[in-house]
């Protein structure tokens, strides 16, 4: 069939795909997919192959990686983090030091990895965010998808507090003020006593400190900074100083992300790599304190009896979950900006182990530190060791003002915790973003609603999280860290991913996708790790931690009241609860009897890649070309008619295309969603 008069011809983008700007063609895209189902092309591929309905307005494009580096350097900034600094190292050397690596490396393989993997790899495969990518894989674990994106919701409130808190004190330390190492301040009380009055002077006697006494750095963290009140019942005012580090903090958040990939790939050249250079800094200048090694022995040195306590297990599997930056949707965002032939197996695997390389040098950097305040106190490691904010806002300062230069070591401590929480932070951000973009994609994907979107994201998350910032937000700043992203609301959404992509849509269907995208199986031990192992693994720990539940408690003395862990447990489940109340939903819309509708809600989308099509050969039809141009045996313009497709034959090519990519199921082409 000929070309609609005022077709121009279409040109075609060799990455993905799509069809440039102007042009009004259609072309299968390398899986085999019928592009133009968001609305960018208006052919329809289930009806008359030859009708034209061009849209009324030129959608976006929807954006990829300008190439592999900024996806790895993108990735790395997401899952390299403040948990690797200060949640790590303290776990090592709480749960049997070199010992605990054991656990850590079972999880590490058999779930770190493969969930890793899994997420990446749909959203190249389906070039989707963290929502729609499961409705075009299996509606019925839809609700996976808006699981994943109320975790992120409440990170992107509160994991940018700790920015703000980091911004402070820098300020401070640029300054060259340092008023967490003396009691000559306003905020100081009549306890407070300074680090080295418990040392032995040069003549043997004692100086022995107040029973009652607390430390500048701990009354600068609570009376300073914080203001702490009595608890969360007392809110208190807001604490204007950190109001602004946090608006400062969302104003450099928001202008990383606001061009989407063209933004953030050239902002992670800095963010995921300036974190390296300043820890290798701080891990030399470690090292070389005296004390250091015996900090670095207490981090390492091995107790193998450890190990018989689950406790130390659930730790491992939880520190994998929180480092990796899985079940998030995090991952399957910045996979679907990848080109469809990506080799995204080799990237995670890389990444993978960078990260845990990280956390693990991180340690040496921390504990050798450590090691130099116990000896210049003269205490035990254990007295100084913690991990959290704890270790980033107490412990850390309190060694640094130790040095010579402190000023200088601790403005570069505060530093890299702000490039490394920063693009955890954006990334949080373009996640949440890209999933809501696209669901609606002929709402957002125009002009600068995109931008739009972001900036109200970003003002709707900077005045939630005022309230953090209150006399009484750190109470309230533990809850959602305990709750709404605990390892628990992870690991139960982890359950469902693997179950989903390992039994329902298939791990060998899915291998079949990997490989036509990367152009080989990946060793089969991951695909068992979805049947069995990860989601095995993942429930024995849920469970576990339901049962050993501990109430949180704020510094090991103030307890909630109960409507405050009601609270906690209404955050925690508002995420849990969106997979089967989804799944409900699907079955309650959803036309037929309650097998038809089961098989539909089990269907994959038929506009997904098929497995194959790139590798023979996209079918690429361009309806520009005109019937005069080719002849009756199929030769156009001298070509041979086997290579390409006479254009009187367009239309059916196109319908035959589609047909395909949906199994044929383009009978009926309502979708249950």
């Amino acid at each position: 069939m000929a070309p609609q008069k005022g077709t121009q011809p279409a040109a075609l983008n060799g990455k993905s795909g799509d069809v440039a700007a102007g042009g009004s063609g259609v072309v299968v895209a390398p899986g085999g997919a019928a592009q133009g189902g968001d609305g960018e092309l208006g052919l329809d591929p289930c009806g008359d192959a030859g009708a034209l309905e061009p849209p009324a307005r030129k959608l976006k494009e929807r954006g990829h990686w300008n190439n592999k580096v900024e996806f790895v350097l993108s990735v790395a900034g997401e899952i390299i983090g403040l948990g690797n600094v200060w949640r790590f190292p303290y776990l090592c050397y709480k749960n049997g030091g070199g010992a605990f690596l054991i656990p850590y490396v079972v999880f590490f393989v058999g779930c770190g990895i493969p969930v890793f993997f899994l997420e990446t790899a749909l959203g190249q495969f389906t070039s989707q965010g963290g929502i729609t990518c499961w409705r075009k894989i299996c509606p019925l674990f839809e609700g996976i998808g808006y699981a994943t994106q109320v975790i992120v919701g409440f990170l992107n409130m509160y994991y940018i507090i700790i920015l703000a808190w980091a911004i402070f004190y820098l300020c401070f330390a640029i300054t060259g003020g340092m008023q967490w190492s003396s009691c000559n301040n306003d905020w100081n009380t009549v306890n407070c006593q300074e680090f080295r009055v418990n040392l032995t002077q040069a003549n043997g006697t004692v100086l022995l400190g107040k029973s009652n006494a607390t430390s500048p750095v701990i009354e600068f963290w609570e009376r300073r900074v914080l203001g702490l009140s009595s608890g969360i019942e007392k809110i208190g005012s807001l604490r204007w100083e950190l109001a602004l580090c946090l608006l400062a903090a969302w104003i450099i958040c928001y202008f990383c992300i606001w061009k989407g990939t063209k933004s953030t790939g050239k902002v992670v050249y800095v963010t995921a790599t300036f974190p390296y250079v300043m820890l290798v800094v701080l891990l030399l200048r470690g090292v070389t304190l005296p004390g250091a090694s015996e900090g670095v022995k207490f981090y390492l040195y091995p107790d193998l009896s450890r190990l018989s306590d689950p406790q130390v297990w659930v730790d491992a599997g939880t520190q994998i979950f929180f480092s990796y930056a899985i079940c998030l949707g995090c991952l399957t965002a910045l996979g679907s900006y990848n080109n469809y032939n990506n080799n995204c197996y080799r990237d995670c695997v890389m990444l993978c182990c960078l990260n845990s390389g990280t956390s693990f040098v991180a340690g040496f950097a921390i504990f050798s530190v450590l090691g130099f305040m116990a000896l210049e106190q003269g205490v035990n490691i254990a007295e100084v060791a913690e991990s959290g904010p704890g270790l980033a806002f107490i412990a850390y300062p309190r060694a640094v003002s130790m040095m010579p230069l402190a000023p200088l070591w601790a403005s570069l401590f505060f530093l890299m915790l702000i490039f490394l929480g920063l693009d955890s932070q954006f990334v949080c951000v373009e996640s949440l973003v890209t999933a809501m973009v696209d669901m609606y994609p002929k709402t957002f994907r125009f002009g600068r609603r995109r931008e739009l979107l972001i900036l109200c994201v970003s003002i709707i998350s900077f005045f939630l999280g005022l309230i953090m910032l209150t006399e009484g937000g750190m109470y309230i700043f533990q809850l959602f860290d305990y709750y709404a992203a605990s390892g628990m609301c992870l690991l139960f959404v982890a359950v469902f991913e693997s179950i989903c992509i390992g039994w329902i849509y298939g791990g060998d269907r899915f291998y079949d996708n990997i490989e036509d995208m990367i152009g080989y199986r990946p060793f089969p031990l991951i695909k068992w790790c979805w049947m069995f192992v990860t989601p095995g693994i993942c429930a024995s720990i849920f469970l576990f931690s339901l049962i050993k539940y501990q109430p949180l408690t704020y510094n090991k003395t103030y307890t909630y009241p109960d409507w405050g862990y009601g609270i906690g447990w209404m955050l925690a489940l508002s995420s849990m609860i969106c997979i089967p109340i989804g799944g409900g939903y699907k079955l309650l819309t959803t036309t037929g009897t309650f097998r038809e509708r089961l098989q539909k809600l089990v269907t994959p989308s038929p506009d997904l890649p098929v497995p194959g099509a790139s590798r023979a050969g996209a079918v690429q039809v361009q309806l520009s070309r005109s019937a005069s141009d080719c002849d009756a045996n199929g030769r156009c313009n001298g070509e041979d008619g086997a290579a390409a497709a006479p254009a009187a034959n367009a239309g059916a090519a196109v319908a035959a295309a589609a047909a395909v990519g949906g199994g044929g199921a383009c009978a009926d082409t309502e979708s249950p969603l």
